[in-house]
């Protein structure tokens, strides 16, 4: 990533060049991207190729303010991080479905994170509704989040793997071994094809608001959910109204509402 690369992600994410890569600056930049930067899936039903190549994702989420799921997100946060001198790893997840039936292998992207004082984290902004600071990755009590009660614990007596559990339901089963971005691109097709999938059967465009809420455009359903839990959920009846969100709330300029594509 390229000093104007850097300087250009900054930007998006009303952050400041950090002087060193330490808790307090993941914990902001964290934050920050989660409020501006949505957790999106429109390129699966406007037809348009997903990459996992750091240009690509720059071209898409920094170049056309987009957004992304978790490989385009965690890959692209990653990246940005280690330019800035933080030691960055990528871990592979299997996504607990409400089934209790895990996901595929390479369901999920998420980061294992250093700082400079040698603290080690669990940094995820591509997961949608999760949370708003990084992980305590060695942390095996509860943590608490604006986002819920955390806990990163072994998936089992004998197991390498560790699940990441929020308000008592597991999330996701984290594998510890350090990945390449490369590694996720059949998880990503299979995500973005399958007629299985959750990202072909729906569309969603959604980013935490300023006051720790989030709102959320699922079709033409917008939903805003306050700090608090509280939630409003309106249908929007035009086009210019659906466009016109997409625009003011999360920034994203489109000439027509995407809508769900059969998936192949």
């Amino acid at each position: 990533m390229t000093p104007a690369q850097i300087d250009a992600y900054l930007r998006r994410l009303g952050a400041k060049y950090p002087a060193t890569p330490t808790v307090d600056a993941l914990r902001e930049l964290h934050l920050r991207h989660l409020q501006t930067v949505p957790f999106e899936n429109l390129s699966v039903h406007l037809g348009e190729e997903i990459v996992l190549e750091e240009n690509r994702l720059l071209d898409k989420v920094i170049g056309g303010g987009r957004g992304g799921f978790c490989y385009e997100l965690n890959g692209l946060f990653g990246a940005l991080l280690a330019a800035l001198g933080f030691d960055v790893e990528l871990l592979a997840a299997r996504v607990h479905g409400d089934d209790g039936q895990l996901g595929i292998p390479y369901d999920h992207l998420a980061l294992r994170v250093r700082t400079v004082d040698g603290d080690v984290w669990l940094a995820d902004v591509g997961f949608g509704t999760h949370s708003h600071y990084p992980l305590a990755y060695g942390e095996r009590g509860e943590q608490e989040d604006p986002g819920g009660t955390f806990r990163v614990v072994a998936a089992g007596p004998d197991a390498a793997d560790l699940d990441v559990v929020r308000n008592g339901k597991p999330e996701y089963r984290l594998e510890t071994r350090p990945r390449v971005l490369g590694d996720f691109v059949a998880g990503a097709w299979w995500q973005s094809t399958s007629p299985v999938s959750r990202f072909t059967r729906s569309l969603v465009c959604s980013r935490l608001t300023d006051d720790g809420g989030r709102i959320t455009l699922s079709g033409r359903d917008l939903t805003v959910t306050g700090a608090d839990g509280t939630r409003e959920v309106r249908e929007l009846a035009t086009d210019e109204e659906v466009l016109a969100v997409y625009r003011e709330r999360f920034g994203i300029e489109l000439e027509a509402v995407p809508t769900v594509r059969e998936a192949a």
